[in-house]
């Protein structure tokens, strides 16, 4: 199970009811942080994720409202005598404004902050799964990110059961890929079935882009900035956002199940405008709300 809290879904400025970006993805104990704009340590206390857990932090691009909130939180988990490294992915150069982010109390740091200037391409790997990062397009480089679990090859019992396959017999297939009964030799590929793992896609501050509809190509979920409607295409144009309209579009073109609007300007007081917008195209969405969690 995967489970996704957004942290903080709003855009460049908080509002009440909206703290500044961050989504928390929680897999079998880790989590894994993309974006961490400020008030992003208190966002997780309150909603429960446990930053001593965080494996990695991925951020989308070096914009004040999406990664203040590091410097805190590094912070934290030193008093926290963290021991275990942890590493901070960024777009490549711009690892020097990170750095400056963590340097300025490091005689309180006493674990490893790897910070890994990163392009196109795979980031990080898990025991199964990974995570990759592709370019989006905004007024600097940044990059959206692809939490991709491995596909899952699981025995089809009803199959196994007719053919008198039991207990240890599985252990034998697995291990050398085929298994001896009476005359007739079963090869284990024969008896499996293919179950596609996850995959979530966090696409923020961006312009739609083909690249983005590549990434999330049948996406479970498709996590993607939406700053205006199309009243306001203009700004969005201008200061490389997208609205709600082009954001279902792009879920659209990948066939993604579902779709979730986050980094909403303050200038809409609630998300209705956006949602009636988006589904005119797509009818899978909503618009994140802080403290939603999403299982996938």
């Amino acid at each position: 199970m995967i489970e996704i809290t957004i942290l903080g879904s709003s855009g460049s400025s908080p509002a009440k009811d909206r703290n500044l970006p961050s989504v928390a993805l929680r897999r079998e104990g880790d989590v894994f942080l993309f974006d961490c704009g400020e008030g992003t340590q208190m966002q997780m206390i309150k909603y429960g994720i446990n930053a001593y857990r965080i494996k990695a932090i991925f951020v989308s691009h070096s914009h004040g409202d999406h990664i203040i909130g590091i410097a805190g939180l590094v912070r934290t988990l030193a008093m926290s005598n963290r021991d275990k490294p942890l590493g901070i992915f960024v777009p490549k150069g711009q690892e020097k404004i990170i750095k400056a982010l963590v340097m300025f109390d490091k005689a309180m740091i006493g674990y490893d902050i790897n910070i890994i200037g990163i392009g196109k391409g795979l980031a990080y790997t898990g025991k199964d799964f990974r995570i990759s990062a592709f370019r989006l397009n905004h007024t600097i480089n940044a990059l959206g990110y692809i939490f991709q679990e491995n596909d899952k090859k699981n025995f089809i019992m009803e199959r196994c059961k007719k053919l008198g396959i039991e207990g240890r017999m599985f252990s034998e297939l697995q291990k050398n890929g085929r298994i001896k009964l009476g005359k007739r030799i079963i090869y284990a590929k024969d008896l499996l079935e293919v179950k596609p793992g996850k995959k979530i896609v966090y696409a923020m501050d961006t312009r739609p882009t083909a690249e983005t509809v590549k990434a999330a190509k049948d996406a479970d979920l498709l996590i993607h900035e939406s700053s205006y409607t199309e009243e306001f295409g203009r700004l969005a144009r201008e200061r490389k956002h997208s609205t709600a309209l082009e954001a279902a579009e792009i879920a659209k073109k990948a066939n993604v199940k579902r779709l979730v609007l986050t980094h909403i300007s303050t200038r809409f007081k609630t998300a209705k405008p956006l949602i009636d917008e988006a589904r005119k195209v797509f009818k899978e969405v909503s618009v994140a709300e802080d403290g939603e969690r999403i299982i996938v």
